[in-house]
């Protein structure tokens, strides 16, 4: 099968859900998951679920779990993923996913440190999947959430589903 003809089953709208991470954000203040969310819809997927959760392992654990029986077939969550004592969300993801997408992490930090630098291997940015649903974890800054979502996540959203069929 050429690579055209496997690309055919891709989905062209995925469902998705997207959470952030965060102490201190408010719907109001929240520009990162804001981000997502216009352009994700930008792209023509839908957006069936926002959420502001607290910067708690468990209660996101939680939250994504309720997530993986409801419609939303992928999840995007920003925030807590660096290294201050309240940035657990690496530690709450990497216990619920089943398979890693190790590529993932790893080109986000080499495209960051293309434009931070060395600063760029504080990220513990993540993904991978849960039975069929793609879960991502992003940072919390605005420029890092379009970075992710440009050059990685939107590219490859609808094959990383079908691929999950």
């Amino acid at each position: 099968m050429t690579s055209d003809e496997h690309r055919r089953k891709d989905v062209s709208s995925v469902a998705c859900a997207v959470i952030t991470v965060s102490d201190t954000r408010t719907p109001e203040t929240d520009t990162s998951g804001a981000l997502i969310r216009e352009m994700l819809e930008s792209r023509g997927h839908g957006v069936v679920g926002y959420d502001i959760v607290p910067d708690d392992p468990e209660r996101v654990r939680e939250r994504v779990l309720s997530l993986c029986d409801g419609a939303a077939r992928v999840v995007i969550l920003t925030g807590g993923t660096g290294l201050a004592p309240r940035d657990t969300t690496h530690e709450a993801i990497s216990s619920l996913i089943e398979k890693r997408l190790d590529g993932f992490g790893e080109l986000f930090r080499m495209l960051g440190y293309q434009e931070i630098g060395a600063a760029a291997m504080l990220s513990r940015a993540v993904a991978g999947t849960r039975g069929q649903m793609v879960i991502f974890s992003l940072p919390g800054s605005t420029a890092a959430v379009r970075l992710g979502m440009e050059k990685l996540i939107l590219p490859e959203l609808g094959h990383l589903v079908a691929l999950l069929r």
